[in-house]
């Protein structure tokens, strides 16, 4: 039954299809195969929430400048060790930051230079 109104459905959009003012059927075309797939899209969103927390996003600002480790960022930004920890492994969970350990103690710092671009344009968008 559900397979039914799915079917029904389609053909009832197919029918009451809406007219582009401005849009040609080229363009509309050219942007439907254009457009990445919906997982894609989904992972492109979920990043944007890793950057839509102000504590992450002053790790990553912080970490711009040198790499660290946790009891140095927990410091600077005035954060317990724990509460650090944590944003650092959503953050590291993003691919956002990388590690390397030196004996007991982990340094984190940005894990590429899209990192650092997201962080620039974004700032440079803001401030415009």
């Amino acid at each position: 039954m559900k397979n039914e109104n799915k079917k029904g459905s389609a053909k009832m959009a197919e029918a009451k299809k809406p007219e582009f003012l401005a849009l040609s059927q080229e363009d509309i075309d050219r942007i439907e195969k254009e457009t990445p797939p919906d997982e894609q899209l989904y992972d492109l969103a979920e990043l944007f929430k890793v950057f839509g927390d102000s504590t992450r996003i002053r790790i990553l600002h912080a970490l711009l400048e040198k790499e660290m480790c946790v009891g140095d960022l927990a410091l600077l930004l005035g954060l317990t060790p724990t509460a650090c920890s944590h944003q650092l492994r959503v953050l590291k969970n993003n691919k956002l930051v990388r590690f390397r350990r030196d004996g007991k103690i982990m340094f984190y710092s940005l894990a590429d230079d899209h990192v650092r671009s997201i962080l620039a344009l974004g700032m440079e968008h803001i401030l415009e």
